[in-house]
């Protein structure tokens, strides 16, 4: 059989199968980069994918979505060549070159940051070379009308445009600013690689993969080791890449802004929507509903149907009826539900106990490593109840800072815990400090004291570790499985105060969400690292940006924060540009700029004032009740004011009297600290 395709006559041989579908796939794969064809992978009796299919269309922008465990990282790799299928296969053309990100790698430290990077320009500095070399022999010859002469100038000319056509000129510039994008400063770039932590090591790959510019990125959590700023830039840089993206992440901001396709792994099969992640959680959600509508319409006709058959069937005036009910039955295509997984972690915390109106409260404190100045003089204050987040470039003193709250480090300064807190911590890299030698259960008996000794069980199988996940080894946990583990590890006795750095990295989309809300009903105080913009969003309402040594207060939440600093950002841009040349800014993009800055001022200052004149409305009424106490304490009636419950009433209201006070206080500091900061 032939076929027009592009005005190419293609000869097509139809081979005999049951699967119609693959000749359909073939075709498709004349337009399609890469075409995954009945790709199951199986492990042992386990059937991870069963007969998926679809394909990767040249600019497409995917995101893998589904729980941890669900294939995601697999799927990756089998595309990524480096893991085979257990039936199936992958075909791509030889054109495609592929930039395959995993989520753990093995690196090469014994190098500078530079030199690893230009290593992506491979062919690059090879032409360089093999120019030098040319030139150098052209100088040392004078056979000028030789043959041998002709075709080495000839070659140099091959090369040198060869040379031009991948960026030769600029290639050092591209290494330049896609380290800046990444968070590097010019003084890292002659920094050996073997004093980097793991996350800016994972920045040097990530640089590599971008500056390689294959037509195939394959990226698995690509946004775990860095910070926002770094995120907001690869969005930018993928989102103006020609090539074709399909990524693991569990960041749902990061997702919108990069994906426009979402393959949903559930259960072994592909649901494939044409949208982005926020888009495809509604549409999920409606075509769920759909066929769940469908499927109890269809078995009420088929019971109203055999209910019919059953009731005329020995009936001979019935009996062409119940014929033709029979057929229409056998003629139905029976309706399937798509199975749900729905198994999810049970999260709460346990009530948090009382402490003291201070938290934390650090004056003058600096942290040093060696000749490395982290935290510098910062100022601090966290009161009872309050949601913080801490944000800012990697390396900046989060982690730091959060490792001296605790007590890990020791510092200069002045720092001060405040009475009965209790501290419970979720460290970074949380997942690395398990005895991986432990079994799950082996893990929370070895710490568990008390009562909770009896819940032990309960709890593990709140967390999805049931039946015989408890025995595993947490050496073959998933990276998500640990971060479970550990977050049993924090309930495990109830904290006032929650430190959290990162507590999101590896948790699947569902969990995250768990995770939030536990946050939000959170009746302590919390203090969150995190980069992960839509997980902030709802739980803390300050934000604390570390930058330059020094720890600055933002009131509101994380997209407050953001605005912001875009603004400021377009402020700096246009200094610079000012200082660079004599042009006047546009009046409009001035005009509009400042209209947009009183905006976000004007409605962060309405906030603050209004949180502050609650305070003062509580405390005339606070100061009310007091007063007619005060009265009936006067008065030459005592019969009630002796009573038991009428002094712990009057204690109550002293102690509710003071904390609003103390929220008034600090209520008016943000107000004075947000108009100074915005003069």
């Amino acid at each position: 059989m032939y076929c027009f395709y592009d005005t190419k006559i293609i000869h097509i041989e139809i081979i005999s199968s049951s699967k119609p579908d693959i000749l359909f796939l073939s075709l498709l794969n004349l337009s399609g980069m890469v075409s995954v064809q009945d790709l199951s992978v199986s492990f042992g009796s386990f059937d991870l994918l069963t007969n998926i299919s679809f394909l990767i269309n040249d600019k497409d922008r995917i995101g893998l979505a589904g729980k941890n465990g669900s294939g995601k990282s697999t799927l990756l790799k089998v595309i990524a060549g480096i893991q085979s299928p257990s039936s199936g296969k992958v075909d791509m053309s030889n054109e495609v070159t592929i930039g395959f990100l995993p989520q753990q790698m093995k690196v090469d430290d014994s190098t500078t940051v530079i030199n690893e990077v230009i290593t992506a320009f491979a062919e690059i500095t090879g032409l360089e070379e093999e120019i030098e070399h040319c030139n150098s022999e052209i100088a040392g010859r004078n056979d000028y009308e030789s043959a041998e002469y002709l075709k080495l100038c000839d070659h140099l000319t091959v090369i040198e445009e060869r040379y031009r056509m991948l960026g030769g000129t600029n290639y050092l510039a591209e290494a330049e600013k896609t380290l800046i994008g990444l968070g590097f400063e010019r003084k890292d770039y002659d920094r050996p690689t073997r004093e980097l932590s793991g996350g800016w090591r994972m920045r040097i790959e990530i640089a590599k993969i971008l500056l390689k510019k294959p037509s195939l990125f394959l990226l698995d959590e690509p946004t775990n080791h860095l910070d926002i700023e770094s995120i907001q830039w690869i969005e930018t840089f993928l989102a103006e890449s020609q090539s074709a993206v399909v990524l693991v992440s569990h960041d749902k901001a990061f997702l919108d802004n990069v994906t426009k396709r979402t393959i949903e792994i559930s259960l072994g099969k592909i649901y494939d929507y044409k949208v982005s992640w926020s888009k495809f959680v509604e549409l999920r959600k409606e075509r769920r509903e759909q066929q769940i509508a469908a499927f109890r319409n269809q078995q009420k006709m088929i019971e109203d149907t055999e209910k019919f058959i059953e009731r005329f069937r020995y009936k001979a005036t019935k009996a062409v009826q119940v014929q033709s009910k029979i057929k229409q039955l056998k003629k139905i295509e029976r309706l399937e539900v798509d199975e749900e997984d729905l198994s999810v972690m049970n999260l709460r915390f346990p009530p948090a106990p009382r402490s003291g109106t201070n938290v934390i409260e650090a004056e003058g404190l600096s942290k040093s490593f060696a000749s490395l100045h982290v935290l510098k003089k910062v100022d601090f204050k966290i009161h009872r109840g309050e949601k913080v987040a801490f944000v800012g470039r990697n390396g900046e003193g989060k982690t730091t800072f959060s490792r001296i709250i605790i007590g890990e480090l020791d510092y200069d300064g002045s720092l001060k815990i405040g009475h009965n807190v209790k501290t419970g911590y979720f460290a970074q890299n949380q997942d690395e400090l398990l005895d991986e030698s432990k079994t799950v259960f082996e893990t929370i008996d070895y710490i568990a004291k008390g009562e909770i000794r009896t819940k032990m069980r309960d709890m593990l199988g709140a967390f999805l570790f049931r039946g015989d996940d408890i025995d595993k080894k947490v050496k073959v946990l998933s990276g998500g499985e640990r971060s479970r583990l550990a977050l049993v590890k924090l309930l495990l006795e109830p904290h006032n105060l929650l430190v959290l750095d990162e507590p999101t990295n590896h948790l699947d989309m569902r969990s995250k969400d768990i995770l939030k809300q536990a946050l939000m009903k959170y009746d302590g105080t919390l203090i969150v690292v995190s980069h992960d913009r839509d997980f902030l969003d709802g739980i803390a309402g300050k934000i604390y940006e570390f930058r330059h040594n020094k720890i600055k207060e933002h009131i509101g939440g994380i997209y407050d924060f953001l605005r912001k600093k875009k603004i400021d950002n377009l402020k700096e841009i246009e200094r610079k540009d000012k200082r660079k040349t004599d042009n006047t800014v546009d009046n409009f993009s001035s005009n509009k700029q400042k209209y947009l800055e009183k905006k976000e001022y004007d409605r962060n200052l309405r906030k603050l004032r209004k949180r502050l004149e609650d305070s003062e409305i509580k405390i005339e009424r606070l100061e009310a009740e007091i007063s007619a106490l005060d009265k009936a304490m006067n008065s030459s009636d005592h019969s009630f004011t002796e009573t038991h419950d009428f002094f712990n009433k009057y204690q109550e209201m002293k102690e509710q009297h003071n904390e609003e006070m103390n929220r008034w206080a600090q209520y008016t500091h943000d107000v004075e600290v947000f108009l100074q900061n915005n003069i």
